[in-house]
C-alpha cells in the first residue's frame, strides 16, 4: 500500500481497531478473502493508520513495519465508543486470527493475560503468558474458568483494569473470602474468631473489592459481577448496557433500590468511559521502534552510532553488570532505559548467594532471580557487561523459560570502555545508543553498590 491508495478509506477520527491485509496465504485466516496481516488498535483511526505511511517510515520504524506495509493491499477497520473497548477487541481479534506481523512482533509466551479462576468466590487475574502455558498455574491448585486474551499492550491493559475495577469491583489474590478466615486460617486472635469479625483487604477499604473478604458479598451477588465482567472482556459492551438495564429494572420492581442505583452507576460508568490515560499511553506505530545505525565493522569504537532519526524513542532497556573485589562481596545490578531515559525507580540489586570469583555464574543468578519477579515488565531488549560467555549463558536461560528476548553483550577495552557490541543485530541497529546508556549506568549503579558493601562491611559490629 502506498499513501495514495489512502485517499479511497474514509477513517474516523474516532477510536477502534484497524486491520492490514495482503494477499491470502494458504491456510491462514483471512477477512474478505485477503490475509489479515496486522491487528492494531487506536485512539483515532485516522491519524494512527496515516503514521504508516509517513515519508521516514523506513528510517524510523523496523523492517518489519516497513515490510508489513509493502505486503498490504487494502485496510479494513471497526469502530468503537471508546479505546478501552478497542483495547479489548484487539485482543480478542489478535487471538482469533493470529495474524503474521503481531506474532512475529511477539512471543505468546511474553504476553499479558487476564484469567478468571474457578472457584467459590472466582479471582480475576493478570499474568503472563508464560506463566499460564507453563501449567505453573495448575501447580498452584488455581483451576481457571475462562481466559481473555493476549494482550500486547501491557502498560495499557493495567490502566484499562483501574477503570474497570472502578465500575465492577472484583477480588484478587491479596482478598481472603471470609468463610477461610472464621476457618481459623488468618484471624490472629481469639477474639476476632468468636465475634465472627473477617479483616477486609485494602482494596476493599479503597471500593476495589465488592466485599468478599468482609462477608458483604454473597455468592449470587459476586457470580452476578464475574458474569458482567466475562461479558465485558469478551467485548459485548452492548448486550452488557442492555442486561444491566434491565437487572436495573428488575430491582427498581422489587424495591431494591440500593441495587438499582448501584447497576445505574454502573451503567453511566460504561456510557462515559474517561479513558484518557489510556489514550497518553498509546505511541505512534506500535511495531519496531527508532532507528539507530551500527556499523561493527568498520567502527570498532563504537562512534559509528549516530542519533536517531526519528525523536521518539521507544521501549525498555535492560542491562547488568556484577562487580566484586577477587570474589568478595559480589553484586548484580539490573538498570532499566525507558523510551530513551533512564528509569531509575525500577533500578534493582542483587547480593549473589551462589557465586564468588566468577562474573558468568553471577550473572546467571541474576537473571533467573529476575526472571522469578513476573510482576515487572519484561524488556524489548537485554544487555550484558562482558562476553559470548556471557551471552550465551544469559541466552540459555532465556530459552530455558519460553522467552524470545534479544541479547546485546558490551565488550570492552583494557580501560574498560565500550569497545564492541555482540549479539542481537537488529537491537544494535535499532537501539545502540540506549544500550550504550543503559550499560553505563548499571556500571556506575554496580559499583556504587559493591562499595557501600564493602564499606559495611568494615563497620565493627
Amino acid at each position: 500500500m502506498t499513501r495514495d491508495n489512502l485517499t479511497k478509506y474514509k477513517l474516523p477520527d474516532a477510536p477502534g481497531v484497524y486491520m492490514f491485509l495482503g494477499s491470502p496465504s494458504r491456510g491462514v485466516s483471512a477477512r474478505r478473502g485477503k490475509e489479515i496481516l496486522y491487528i492494531g488498535k487506536a485512539a483515532s483511526l485516522r491519524d494512527r493508520v496515516r503514521s504508516y505511511f509517513s515519508s521516514d517510515l523506513s528510517d524510523a520504524r523496523s523492517p518489519a513495519v516497513v515490510g508489513m506495509i509493502e505486503k498490504a493491499t487494502s485496510l479494513s477497520w471497526q469502530e468503537t465508543g471508546s479505546v478501552l473497548e478497542a483495547l479489548i477487541l484487539e485482543a480478542n481479534l489478535i487471538k482469533k486470527h493470529q495474524p503474521l506481523f503481531n506474532v512475529e512482533q511477539k512471543d505468546n509466551k511474553s504476553w499479558n493475560y487476564l484469567v478468571i479462576t474457578k472457584e467459590k468466590f472466582p479471582r480475576v487475574l493478570l499474568i503472563r503468558g508464560r506463566e499460564l502455558f507453563s501449567h505453573s498455574l495448575k501447580s498452584e491448585s488455581r483451576k481457571l474458568k475462562a481466559i481473555f486474551g493476549p494482550y500486547p499492550h501491557g502498560g495499557q491493559l493495567k490502566e484499562a483494569l483501574k477503570m474497570i475495577r472502578r465500575i465492577f469491583p472484583y477480588r484478587d489474590s491479596k482478598c481472603i473470602p471470609c468463610a477461610d478466615q472464621l476457618n481459623g486460617k488468618l484471624l490472629s486472635n481469639s477474639h476476632e474468631l468468636d465475634n465472627k469479625k473477617c479483616r477486609p483487604c485494602f482494596n476493599r477499604q479503597i471500593g476495589l473489592c465488592p466485599g468478599v473478604c468482609s462477608g458483604e458479598a454473597t455468592k449470587s451477588e459476586y457470580a452476578r459481577t464475574v458474569k458482567h465482567l466475562k461479558e465485558l472482556l469478551s467485548g459485548n459492551f452492548k448486550g452488557l448496557k442492555r442486561k444491566l438495564a434491565q437487572e436495573m429494572k428488575t430491582a427498581v420492581a422489587k424495591e431494591e433500590f440500593e441495587t438499582a442505583q448501584e447497576l445505574r452507576r454502573q451503567i453511566r460508568a460504561l456510557e462515559h468511559i474517561r479513558d484518557v490515560s489510556l489514550i497518553k499511553k498509546e505511541g505512534r506505530v506500535s511495531m519496531g521502534g527508532p532507528s539507530t545505525f551500527f556499523d561493527a565493522t568498520q567502527n570498532k569504537s563504537l562512534r559509528a552510532i549516530r542519533p536517531a532519526l526519528s525523536p521518539e524513542r521507544a521501549g525498555r532497556i535492560e542491562a547488568y553488570d556484577i562487580a566484586h573485589t577477587a570474589g568478595s562481596d559480589t553484586v548484580a545490578v539490573m538498570t532499566v532505559v525507558q523510551n530513551g531515559e533512564p528509569e531509575k525507580s525500577a533500578y534493582r540489586k542483587f547480593k549473589i548467594r551462589t557465586a564468588k570469583n566468577d562474573d558468568v555464574a553471577a550473572l546467571s543468578e541474576a537473571i533467573e532471580r529476575r526472571l522469578s519477579h513476573t510482576e515487572w515488565s519484561l524488556p524489548r531488549v537485554l544487555v550484558i557487561d562482558g562476553g559470548k560467555a556471557q551471552l550465551h549463558a544469559t541466552e540459555r536461560i532465556l530459552k530455558s523459560v519460553g522467552l524470545a528476548i534479544p541479547v546485546v553483550g558490551v565488550v570492552k577495552n583494557e580501560f574498560h570502555k565500550p569497545k564492541n557490541l555482540i549479539g542481537n543485530q537488529k537491537s544494535i541497529q535499532t537501539y545502540g545508543k540506549d544500550i550504550l546508556l543503559a550499560n553505563a549506568e548499571a556500571h556506575r549503579f554496580a559499583v556504587t553498590f559493591h562499595r557501600a558493601r564493602q564499606r559495611k562491611g568494615m563497620i565493627p559490629r
